[in-house]
């Protein structure tokens, strides 16, 4: 039995993992400290040093991260906060296991048809990649520090916000009352369910001395995004026009994402299970609840 902490266990990422493990017998306490108490966002490592040496947890998860702003902000959101955590942990709980999640933006510019392997080069060229590869290059070089980065690719399904394309679809219908524009629809994107990512999470807390540090969670299948939003259009009961002329959100700097799988079911004995259908269809339930 073993106490968890969870910092951003109100999140998109955050809360399911949350759901899990609150029902998982391995987890006697789980502490999900709120923003009020502890903003991680903010906080120096002897502020989170304190935290960790009361609760004396065997698995740090941190579902803490940002996906838009400044280079400062980004930067801060996503390899300071990975720093402040490894330190803390170094000093008041150097047993417990750290797992962080990352990003495919990590990758980088992708050949279409390959699919992105955890040894392979990581080039991002944009700012939120940037960040995100700083954290996962810390988690790599602490050796002081049991830690894995987990790579998320692009999760979808319940409680998605608008800053994922399909949820800022979802949002566009919602409010339509005519055609909608978008940008350009002409990337393949790796979809992948947020309970899927947080089944990844769950098993990454508990798999025994994993000889990787870095491991890639996504569904492994290739989605245009122009085919990924027609689901929703028509699963949402969408009648009008769905128009590419909007700009380019400029976020991602890949048209092509791919997760090679083999080095999760491998270390951690996970695989995706939910199909994008089904993804789909828990987003606009919610429209509707």
């Amino acid at each position: 039995m073993s106490t968890v902490v969870v910092f951003g266990s109100t999140g998109f990422l955050g809360r399911p993992v949350a759901e899990l493990l609150a029902g998982d017998p391995r987890v006697s306490r789980l502490i999900r400290p709120r923003r009020a108490e502890l903003d991680l966002l903010a906080a120096a490592p002897a502020d989170v040093a304190d935290l960790l040496g009361e609760s004396r947890p065997a698995v740090v998860l941190n579902c803490v991260g940002r996906m838009s702003g400044r280079y400062d902000e980004l930067v801060r959101g996503n390899a300071g906060v990975t720093a402040v955590l490894l330190e803390a942990l170094a000093a008041a709980a150097p047993r417990a296991r750290l797992v962080r999640l990352g990003s495919a933006a990590e990758y980088g510019p992708a050949l279409p048809g390959t699919a992105q392997r955890e040894d392979g080069p990581a080039r991002p060229t944009g700012a939120y990649g940037i960040s995100h590869l700083a954290g996962t290059l810390l988690v790599e070089r602490a050796r002081e520090v049991d830690a894995m980065s987990l790579r998320v690719f692009n999760p979808v399904g319940p409680g998605v916000s608008a800053v994922n394309v399909l949820g800022r679809v979802r949002d566009l219908i919602r409010a339509a009352t005519g055609d909608i524009e978008l940008g350009p629809l002409d990337a393949t994107r790796d979809f992948v369910d947020v309970r899927d990512v947080a089944a990844a999470v769950v098993a990454a807390a508990f798999a025994d001395d994993p000889a990787e540090r870095v491991i890639n969670v996504g569904s492994g299948r290739p989605v245009p995004v122009r085919q990924a939003v027609r689901l929703l259009a028509a699963a949402s009961g969408f009648a009008g026009e769905i128009r590419e002329s909007a700009p380019e959100s400029g976020r991602s700097d890949t048209s092509w994402s791919q997760a090679d799988t083999g080095r999760a079911l491998r270390v951690l004995g996970w695989r995706a299970g939910v199909p994008l259908t089904d993804s789909i269809k828990a987003m606009t339930a919610e429209e509707s609840a």
